[in-house]
């Protein structure tokens, strides 16, 4: 009887030391966690949130996976820019944007200095070195291995650490982008981890989130490719209807306000002209009725803003656009603001 009460005392002793440790390596890992390998999904997708981010200067270099470091030097348009910061960058896009109809050119003098997506910096002596880096980045591109910029993680995170036998060996705090990538590319075959939930990251244009999980991760991902998807659509068609915008003449169809039809006869011998430098106007016959200028932006829309002087019946138009659709004879707006306020132009 003492021999079964020693072993009863043992096996509950057992078990409250089981208990305990398992709170201790609970409070660390979480519960019923996911280990991952070096070549896994969320590996994948923790690595492309976490490269480096070279689209910042895409419309001088033309690659999102890289950036040319400061300072170099570029004729934009034929005029010579010292690029000693992003300051410069305005009068580029300044140059650059002038007219919406011509051929841009960008020429770089070379050797410069580029940091590329794993953050590595290379010199790059001439223009055939940088296309063949271009290229990469294009196929980079279309293989899904470029980065993910739309997404952000908030810092710090925790790493949990993994042997072969998936007996939690630590973990790792992590506080940057930088560190996060190089954590991921160093994984060995051998090596297994898995992410300490919750997190908090953040889409473009949208509010940060909590994610629990690795397929929460995964479902943000998708979201934000679904994003960059339609940024860069977005951006086609601007340059589509700028081109439409500036070879056409249109008049005013339809402007309507909560339901009602606000376009009177008074419009039915207007034009509206749009030129390539951004000005705006709309003639009668001849005679000048209004005057101003207009501008294209986008995002995962596009949107057109219009700002007439000189006319009452021509200002009411002043405001931000989003396109809902366009042809090349019709243009369907909605007030970025009201969505019960649209407007049609057709082209005449």
């Amino acid at each position: 009887m003492k021999t079964l009460k020693l072993i009863a005392g043992i096996a509950l002793m057992g078990i409250f030391s089981l208990t305990s440790c398992q709170s201790e390596v609970d409070e660390v890992q979480g519960d019923n966690p996911n280990t991952n390998t070096s070549n896994s999904t969320t590996a994948n997708n923790m690595k492309r949130v976490s490269m480096y981010d070279g689209s910042s200067d895409d419309f001088i270099d033309g690659s999102a996976c890289s950036s040319i470091l400061f300072p170099f030097v570029a004729k934009v348009n034929g005029v010579s820019i010292n690029f000693a910061s992003q300051l410069n960058y305005e009068q580029a896009i300044t140059i650059l944007g002038a007219l919406n109809n011509d051929t841009d050119s960008v020429v770089i003098t070379f050797p410069i200095r580029i940091r590329m997506s794993d953050y590595t910096e290379v010199t790059v002596n001439s223009q055939s070195d940088y296309n063949a880096i271009v290229n990469n980045c294009t196929a980079a591109e279309n293989n899904g291995q470029d980065a993910i910029s739309s997404l952000n993680i908030s810092f710090p995170i925790t790493i949990l650490t993994y042997d072969a036998s998936l007996v939690q060996t630590g973990s790792v705090v992590i506080t940057t982008e930088r560190q996060l990538y190089n954590y991921m590319i160093n994984l060995s075959s051998t090596q297994y981890f898995s992410v300490k939930y919750p997190m908090t990251v953040t889409l473009t244009g949208e509010s940060s989130q909590v994610v629990s999980s690795d397929a929460e991760l995964k479902s943000n991902v998708d979201a934000a490719l679904s994003i960059e998807s339609k940024m860069e659509l977005a951006a086609e068609n601007k340059k589509k209807l700028e081109t439409i915008l500036v070879n056409g003449t249109f008049k005013v169809s339809s402007y309507i306000v909560a339901g009602v039809e606000s376009a009177s006869s008074y419009y039915l011998n207007k034009t509206i002209d749009f030129t390539n430098d951004w000005k705006v106007k709309s003639m009668e016959a001849l005679t000048t009725i209004a005057t101003g200028t207009y501008s294209m932006t986008s995002d995962t829309d596009v949107y057109l803003q219009l700002g007439f002087t000189g006319s009452t019946n021509f200002t009411v138009f002043n405001n931000t656009w989003k396109v809902i659709s366009f042809t090349t004879s019709t243009i369907t707006l909605q007030s970025k603001t009201n969505s019960a306020v649209t407007l049609v132009l057709k082209q005449i």
